[in-house]
């Protein structure tokens, strides 16, 4: 915590070549997405809070937003998941997390589920991105079959894309669901 933060080069760089995540959020990001795949809810929440303190840029703001969201909707902070939305708008210059931006806006109801959707390619990345976002949502909004079946589809759908967090995530929660 005491070391400076610094940018850390992407080994995937982005259409505009600027690299938009430091060690620290890096860090971060990748603790609370640890602690939200193994079911820890609580110890993703603390390290996305801490993320988005060093998120400087709008493609970390809405990454880590996302996943916070996420996680707060999980404990049932609703209030909390809330106040993540109230900075997040249509017109933030995101170029790199596009996807994680598009379903903030339908968590905010500036979008429907079946248009989100319906704008991403079945079977490539922003689909299971997508695609577990609206799953998610649905899951905490009390609708399981329908998590259940976007999560299916999304693990039969996107064998290319394994190693895409939502991807990942959509196993994650199916095991769970299968205790």
């Amino acid at each position: 915590a005491a070391r400076a933060d610094e940018v850390e080069p992407d080994g995937q760089p982005n259409a505009r070549n600027i690299p938009t995540g430091t060690l620290k959020t890096n860090i971060y990001y990748h603790l609370g997405l640890a602690h939200y795949l193994k079911g820890d809810f609580a110890g993703a929440a603390e390290a996305y809070q801490l993320c988005m303190q060093h998120s400087k840029n709008a493609d970390m703001q809405v990454a880590t937003a996302h996943w916070q969201y996420m996680t707060l909707r999980r404990l049932n902070r609703v209030a909390d998941a809330r106040k993540v939305l109230e900075p997040i708008t249509a017109s933030m210059d995101v170029f790199e997390n596009g996807s994680y931006h598009k379903l903030l806006l339908m968590y905010k109801g500036e979008t429907g589920t079946d248009a989100l959707l319906s704008s991403v390619k079945a079977g490539g990345l922003d689909g299971a991105t997508v695609g577990y976002g609206v799953a998610n949502w649905h899951l905490y909004n009390t609708r399981s079959a329908e998590a259940q079946k976007i999560l299916g589809d999304i693990v039969e759908q996107n064998t290319t894309q394994w190693a895409a967090f939502g991807y990942i995530a959509s196993e994650a929660e199916l095991a769970r669901m299968r205790k």
